[in-house]
């Protein structure tokens, strides 16, 4: 209990006035509130002169007397308006038991002061009809909406009234509502993995990758493109301000901003001192005996522009693009080397001769463009050149020892559309000259074997069933090179054997190569010379056979001793695709084995054994659907 002394008014006409005391049950906490008001007491209060006589001193006394009464009057004023004060105060908190608290908002509506029932209506009318129209929501620069219905939200009435709370005991709280706002938000009702796939949605909606300052071209003409910050939403943060806000109709989504190096003024820059004038005119390229033009749109596509330090936008110029561009244009002006070859004439090689070649340095040539793209005139630069010796020469070719078949193979039994690649790919491998300490690759001395380059579409053996692909057959090819130089004694470098027996090649003693879609190698047959002395490819085709001879020096006699077969496995069934289905009987699995003896070509002395153990899996028997009945 705070007992408050103050002065009411002046003092009555003939000197008496009234002292008030004014007892104010003030509420310290919400437990001890009361609804009892200010209860006022009154006395007589007698007059100045009759309370005590005057004193001695004349003025002095009188001005003494005087500051006290001015006193007197200022703590009467004062306590009289703290009593109002607290007058008013119970007052309001009498009358608003049971509504909800002046300055609340909910979505954006003002309830304060409405009871509960009234508010919870109005709640109703006015968001209930919104609750199944998309949500706007905006994340950083991106605007998506939501769906509130298949993100399986719906609101709590009554839970949302409930974060009103009860009406507030502090005064100064209770001021400060008539002046401010206090938006509560929504109590809200989600099923959580509806929630949780609506956010991820929404994530790969609102979420973006930055995008740096760049130039591009259509064409010849330049267009700035400014640098864009990229964003990943704060899913968890985000799905708090959803289930609290999303009644209001439009949210604001928290997001964690990617920063990018380059700046619009950085772009600016870099469009206008070299975009721009970059492809404002060809340069032209000096050749030796031809001037070629560099095109602007070509000029474009060969400038790169790549973020640099302060926002900046650097430009380079792309080689590899000019070259692209100039390379057929200056072609005439270079001289194509020949490597010496090794052509069979007659049945025995002969050497071909070597030619250097001329061509243009172009790194060398190139230094100076970027500077140049930038003049308004003096736009050329000159094409300097390099020679190119071959990579064998002639007086190399005839000091290989290339003199005498050391190794051969022949086999026989192909179909047409096998024999057509077996043509060509010996066709390609003819004349090749492996040097001494060198490996031969078939994938990468052919390169891709598609359509492009000859090949057509043969038989294969696909997961045990016959099928068909483009370069079918090359594999009978692979074989007869791998024989010839096991018979050469070259050294194994690489080779894989087929999963299935084919009984035309003799067993442990074969190869496969494949290449994917893209003609990279995936199977490979490779074999070194490790002799002293060069190697040289030679290839007999016919319509029902292949032949493949290496000639060089002759170092050892071979000899192949096969083993037997162990561990065999009998075929299992397997049904045929739908269509184009041949049956086949299979085969069994087994293990096997082979071992090459070298014998010294001079003496007859053996050298070494290098035994090679196989095993080949059971081809299955294949089952064809029975034909459709014939209504």
């Amino acid at each position: 209990m705070v007992s408050v002394r103050s002065g009411l008014g002046p003092s009555p006409p003939d000197g008496e006035g009234y002292v008030l005391t004014q007892e104010h049950p003030w509420p310290e906490s919400h437990a001890e509130q009361t609804d009892v008001l200010p209860v006022v007491h009154a006395r007589r209060q007698m007059p100045a002169d009759a309370q005590q006589p005057p004193a001695p001193g004349g003025g002095e006394q009188a001005e003494g007397k005087g500051k006290r009464s001015g006193a007197r009057k200022a703590g009467i004023i004062a306590g009289a308006a703290v009593g109002v004060l607290a007058l008013l105060y119970g007052i309001d908190l009498l009358v608003s038991q049971g509504s909800v608290p002046r300055g609340v908002t909910v979505a954006g509506i003002d309830l304060g002061g409405e009871d509960r029932d009234a508010a919870e209506q109005r709640l109703r009318d006015e968001i209930e009809p919104r609750l199944t129209q998309p949500v706007q929501v905006r994340a950083g620069a991106v605007e998506q909406t939501l769906d509130p219905r298949s993100a399986g939200l719906s609101l709590d009435w009554s839970g949302t009234l409930d974060q009103a709370g009860d009406q507030p005991l502090s005064p100064f709280t209770r001021i400060s509502s008539f002046f401010t706002h206090r938006e509560v938000g929504v109590v809200t009702e989600a099923e959580p993995n509806q929630l949780k796939t609506a956010m991820g949605e929404l994530r790969g909606q609102l979420e973006r990758d930055p995008v740096e300052g760049g130039i591009r071209f259509e064409e010849a003409t330049p267009i700035p493109v400014d640098p864009v910050q990229g964003q990943k939403l704060d899913v968890e943060a985000a799905t708090q301000t959803v289930l609290d806000h999303w009644a209001s109709g439009s949210l604001n989504l928290p997001v964690n901003i990617t920063p990018v190096k380059t700046t619009p003024e950085g772009v600016r820059a870099a469009f206008d001192e070299v975009a721009v004038p970059a492809v404002a005119a060809p340069v032209l390229v000096k050749g030796e005996g031809k001037d070629v033009q560099f095109e602007p749109a070509e000029i474009g596509r060969s400038l790169v522009f790549e973020p640099g330090e302060n926002g900046a936008l650097n430009s380079r110029v792309d080689n590899a693009k000019v070259i692209e561009a100039l390379g057929p244009k200056l072609k005439e002006t270079e001289i194509e080397g020949k490597d010496a070859e090794i052509v069979f004439t007659g049945g025995s090689p002969t050497v071909q001769p070597s030619e250097d070649g001329k061509a243009v340095k172009w790194d060398p040539s190139l230094a100076p463009l970027m500077d140049v793209l930038k003049r308004p005139d003096a736009r050329e630069i000159v094409a300097q050149y390099e020679m190119k010796p071959a990579k064998v020469t002639t007086d190399a070719a005839n000091q290989l020892g290339i003199k005498e078949v050391i190794g051969e193979f022949t086999t026989k039994g192909f179909a047409a559309d096998s024999g057509t690649n077996i043509r060509v790919v010996a066709e390609k491998v003819d004349g090749a000259i492996v040097k001494p300490g060198d490996t031969f690759s078939l994938n990468g001395f052919t390169g891709p074997r598609g359509t492009a380059q000859g090949y057509v579409e043969a038989g294969v053996i696909s997961d045990g069933a016959p099928g068909r692909e483009v370069g079918g057959g090359i594999s009978q090819f692979a074989t007869t090179l791998y024989n010839a130089s096991y018979f050469a004694a070259m050294k194994d470098a690489g080779h894989k054997e087929h999963s299935y027996y084919i009984s035309r090649y003799p067993a442990a003693r074969e190869a496969t190569v494949f290449q994917d879609g893209g003609g990279n190698s995936v199977i490979d047959l490779k074999f070194a010379n490790d002799s002293e002395t060069g190697v040289a490819i030679q290839t007999i085709w016919s319509p029902s056979s292949i032949t493949v001879k290496l000639w060089g020096t002759k170092r050892y006699e071979v000899e192949s001793v096969p083993g037997g077969q162990t561990a065999q496995t009998p075929p299992q069934e397997k049904d045929g695709p739908a269509e184009n289905c041949k049956p086949s009987e299979g085969s069994p699995g087994f293990t096997t084995s082979d071992t090459r003896v070298l014998r010294d070509a001079k003496s007859g002395a053996e050298v070494r054994r290098e035994p090679r153990t196989v095993k080949y899996n059971p081809q299955p028997k294949i089952r064809c659907p029975e034909p459709a009945a014939t209504p």
